[in-house]
């Protein structure tokens, strides 16, 4: 078989090449062979088996050109997979194929029109800033933490003031309609907290003020209403004002109330705790929002082919993780509050970042030279065959064989790119203050490889 690949073109719907291959009789003959044998399982003929019949014979009954068609539909994608790993073709999307020669005998000429991935420059990658979040905690931070602890063994003390956002209120609650009481929205001795959103809408906005003794009177939906329904008609009797009232922060009352035995003791653990979870969304930031700012600068449209099939390897992933849970996609659509439309509009939206992203990560790493080497290469393929019995060689090899090679040093380049830009951004906390160095090492840099480190593959199209 020989391939040559010509005429690179830009069309609006993208860049295209055309790959013309030949194809040698006697290259074919085998799969000729093969589908006359085929045929034979299917076609029965007295006296004969299935799969028994001598291709002799077949040939007489439905012609000798029959399985030469059937073995021109099954090798033609073969030979053209073939033709594009063995020219490294960077396809995107599946060809069109066209026979112009030997379709009834002879040699065999076709051609291949196939999308590949288009080139692009961006402009201003060199300069890119960024926000994350600081990996640092403050004290008001661990003074949250405490309170919300305190809040488990708080009491409530009714106070002699107007209610305020975070108070509690006992109240007498009526829902009518025309006079009629609504089932349901009728209680006595409710206790509410304000600002809690509960009940129906205008319940905080009529407490917030409110005394002991006050009576309230408002219209709103009833909960879960219908659009037709009829607003209810609220009255609310505020029998009570509470407010909730913290132990205080003792070290007598953290022995009693926690494992630790001194308030400095717990205020450690929790900034312990915190800054470790910190420190784990700053490094899991950097590289996430620095190419959200990376695939800003990819102008125009991008191929649809990669977006759709960035789509459905995400859509692919999402049911898996989901079928793991014992949910499908539509108690998932459900149960996350969104219609089929905005969840695949949010689908498309990531997808085509994620190929804005793919397109500028590789036009840096050719803007500034950037290539891993064997070495790299070959590390990178012993982390993927992990404790398989199999040799880096003939990994390598069989990747080579199923045109995923070139996919495995694209991901590493751009790999590389991403840490050139690392290495070379502004990246600050909210603050404006620089992020230290340690916090922008990729997370397996700071484990010696202990755990798995996940990477956004470019779900190269599989020859």
């Amino acid at each position: 078989m020989n391939a040559t690949v010509t005429n690179e073109t830009s069309k609006d719907d993208g860049v295209f090449v055309k790959v013309d291959v030949s194809v040698a009789e006697d290259e074919l003959e085998p799969m000729i062979d093969a589908a006359w044998r085929e045929i034979s399982r299917e076609v029965r003929l007295p006296g004969f088996r299935p799969g028994k019949a001598p291709r002799k014979l077949l040939e007489q009954q439905l012609g000798s050109g029959y399985a030469r068609s059937e073995a021109l539909r099954a090798g033609l994608p073969e030979f053209y997979a073939r033709a594009v790993i063995d020219h490294d073709v960077d396809v995107i999307g599946p060809p069109e194929l066209e026979i112009t020669e030997g379709e009834e005998s002879g040699p065999v000429a076709f051609t291949a029109i196939v999308e590949v991935r288009p080139v692009v420059e961006v402009a201003g990658y060199g300069g890119l800033r960024v926000e994350v979040p600081a990996p640092q905690v403050t004290d008001e931070e661990i003074d949250e933490q405490v309170d919300r602890i305190r809040s488990q063994y708080s009491d409530l003390v009714e106070v002699e003031r107007a209610a305020g956002d975070g108070d509690y209120v006992t109240i007498d609650i009526h829902g009518s309609r025309d006079g009629e009481a609504v089932e349901g929205l009728t209680a006595d001795d409710y206790l509410y907290l304000v600002g809690s959103g509960m009940i129906a809408p205008g319940f905080d906005e009529h407490l917030l003020g409110a005394s002991t003794g006050d009576v309230v009177q408002f219209d709103a939906e009833a909960p879960g209403a219908a659009d037709e329904d009829e607003p209810v008609e609220f009255r609310l009797l505020v029998k009570a004002v509470k407010e909730r009232v913290l132990p205080d922060l003792t070290d007598e009352w953290v022995a009693e109330a926690t494992e630790f035995d001194t308030a400095e003791e717990l205020r450690d653990d929790i900034r312990s705790g915190l800054g470790e979870q910190r420190e784990a969304q700053t490094r899991g930031s950097v590289r996430v929002r620095l190419g959200s700012e990376l695939a800003k600068l990819v102008d125009g449209d991008v191929p649809e082919a990669m977006v759709s099939q960035d789509m459905q390897s995400r859509l692919q992933g999402l049911a898996y993780q989901l079928q793991g849970r014992g949910i499908g996609l539509d108690d998932y659509l459900r149960i996350t509050g969104r219609d089929p439309e905005t969840f695949s509009a949010e689908l498309k939206e990531a997808s085509d970042e994620a190929v804005r992203l793919d397109l500028a990560l590789r036009a840096v790493a050719v803007a500034e030279a950037i290539e891993v080497s064997d070495a790299e290469l070959d590390d990178e393929i012993a982390l993927m065959i992990g404790d398989a019995d199999l040799t880096i060689e003939a990994a390598r090899e069989q990747l080579q064989s199923e045109g995923q090679l070139s996919a495995v040093r694209s991901e590493l380049v751009k790999r590389a790119a991403m840490e050139w830009l690392v290495n070379r951004s502004e990246i600050v906390d909210p603050d404006g203050n620089p992020i230290p160095e340690e916090f922008l090492l990729e997370p397996e840099h700071d484990h010696d490889h202990d755990h798995d480190h996940d990477h956004d593959h470019d779900h190269d199209h599989e020859h």
